[in-house]
């Protein structure tokens, strides 16, 4: 479970992007944000992944506060982040690129082992393309590798920016499905921003929507029918 209470966040300490935003991501459920460029849906995960200081408010990661807690032990606390930009080594195989993930336990080769194991069951794929160069796949399995090198660290949270920016629709389809499997299979809390409103939409639990850094709608996904009223601004 992660709650956000009344959080104000901004990259200069008398301009808040957020302005008292409250949010819950329900454990095993997927809650996306959505709203306009600029609102602040990007600016809430850099917070909650600690890049960003609050000026104000609480994260509560599990009933327990994380605010002033480092990046590094808020992974350890079970939460991840998968951000817009691609992130992996186009350079270094699939293989290398997954191992990434097992930095913090880097010397434990068991878990290594195990956790490598549990990625190439769940994308098989990975196994069959393990010590291929990351940079000759599609997007969709560059998006993969990066989910599941995120999944090495076990991870009870993951806070997802924009998953399918620049990828072909099919590409998009495929990605929302590994979502959708990571809530259904492995029952993790997935927070997700997207533009994508429809997509993101059939994937969702619940939504909140903000506008100019602060609370506009909430509710569960199915509430969201009339499309046109609930993201006009004016």
């Amino acid at each position: 479970m992660l709650d956000i209470i009344d959080l104000y966040v901004g990259y200069y300490r008398d301009l808040n992007i957020l302005q008292g935003v409250n949010l819950t991501a329900g454990e095993g459920k997927i809650t996306t944000i959505l709203g306009a460029n600029g609102v602040g849906k990007s600016t809430l995960l850099k917070a909650i992944y600690g890049f960003l200081k609050p000026n104000s408010g609480n994260i509560l990661l599990d009933g327990q506060s994380v605010i002033g807690v480092p990046t590094h032990e808020r992974i350890g606390r079970g939460l991840a982040y998968i951000p817009q930009q691609p992130g992996v080594f186009r350079h270094m195989s699939v293989e290398e690129n997954l191992l990434v993930g097992a930095w913090t336990f880097r010397n434990d080769k068991a878990r290594i082992r195990e956790k490598l194991e549990e990625n190439y069951a769940r994308f098989p794929i990975l196994r069959e393309k393990r010590k291929q160069m990351t940079g000759e796949l599609s997007g969709g399995q560059q998006r993969m590798i990066e989910i599941g090198r995120t999944l090495m660290t076990d991870p009870k949270v993951i806070l997802v920016d924009e998953p399918t920016a620049g990828l072909a629709k099919l590409l998009s389809e495929e990605v929302y499905q590994m979502l959708t499997d990571l809530r259904d299979r492995d029952d993790l809390t997935i927070l997700l921003v997207d533009q994508e409103i429809r997509e993101a939409l059939k994937i969702a639990d619940y939504v909140y929507v903000l506008e100019l850094g602060r609370n506009k709608f909430e509710g569960p996904a199915s509430e969201f029918v009339d499309l046109e009223k609930a993201f006009w601004v004016g």
